[in-house]
């Protein structure tokens, strides 16, 4: 009998390394292996060491396209049934798209968009009834965000992807569900490229990652193709379905224009 395994891309930290935490401990079933994947293999140990359920740690660099054979190369060898796979590697930079680097530009399309298209492509074969897969999209893929406008843009592809892909897979049994958190303490925000806009953006404030992963786990074992985990961006995800983008985008402006008073007057 195949052994039941889930695999998990930007296992080393923040959401990632929540959702190997939760799946150690048996949420969304039971699995005889879980498939840690990040580029520090070093940290990658470290989590394995503090699992209670068999690990398998794959060092790699998903904006190499070499990683995707390693990890193809590894399912034909062991033919593991996969049960969950969740793609939560990428990373995002805030400032005008012109302030942003070539390279890191190009390396955030390749690993927010890409990989997961990658992963789902080498995955799915060895996927079957009640298998999920999740990927990280954002309420940056729901809202348009000017100043965030690569990562914005890459997370809208996440969750176009990941829906129409659900929408094919209907009748097999696999369902994909987007993940579309709002900020949450974890290492996206650790070298931002322009620290001030980044410090305006999180005044909608931040989400526990545990709570954000205990629900993703949840709406996709029910099936549902997009999970947005936090009330007031379900709101704000309703209200800019009604507003044109150039309006959302010119609201968003006025929002950010204001925190620089509501901060002076915290301070007071």
């Amino acid at each position: 009998m195949a052994k039941s395994i889930a695999i998990v891309t930007g296992a080393s930290s923040g959401v990632g390394r929540e959702f190997v935490r939760q799946f150690d401990q048996g949420a969304g079933g039971p699995l005889d292996e879980i498939w840690l994947i990040a580029r520090r293999r070093e940290v990658l140990e470290d989590i394995a060491a503090t699992c209670k359920t068999a690990t398998r740690v794959l060092a790699l660099d998903l904006t190499d396209e070499a990683s995707f054979e390693t990890i193809s190369a590894e399912l034909d060898r062991e033919q593991p049934r996969v049960q969950w796979l969740v793609n939560s590697a990428g990373f995002g930079k805030f400032g005008d798209f012109n302030t942003i680097g070539e390279k890191d530009t190009r390396d955030m399309v390749k690993l927010n968009c890409l990989a997961v298209v990658e992963s789902c492509y080498r995955v799915l074969p060895h996927m079957g009834p009640g298998s999920r897969i999740i990927n990280l999209a954002s309420i940056a893929g729901v809202i348009p965000q000017p100043r965030l406008s690569v990562y914005s843009a890459t997370k809208s592809f996440v969750l176009e992807f990941s829906r129409t892909v659900d929408h094919e897979l209907h009748g097999t049994g696999i369902h994909i569900t987007a993940l579309c958190p709002k900020f949450m303490h974890t290492g996206f925000l650790d070298k931002p490229n322009d620290s001030e806009v980044a410090r305006k953006m999180c005044v909608i404030g931040f989400s526990p990652v545990d709570k954000v992963v205990r629900k993703a786990i949840h709406a996709a074992v029910l099936g549902r193709a997009l999970c947005i985990p936090s009330a007031d961006m379900w709101a704000a995800h309703i209200i800019t379905k009604l507003l044109p983008s150039n309006v959302s985008m010119e609201l968003e402006d006025m929002f950010m224009g204001m925190w620089e008073p509501m901060r002076t007057a915290d301070r007071r």
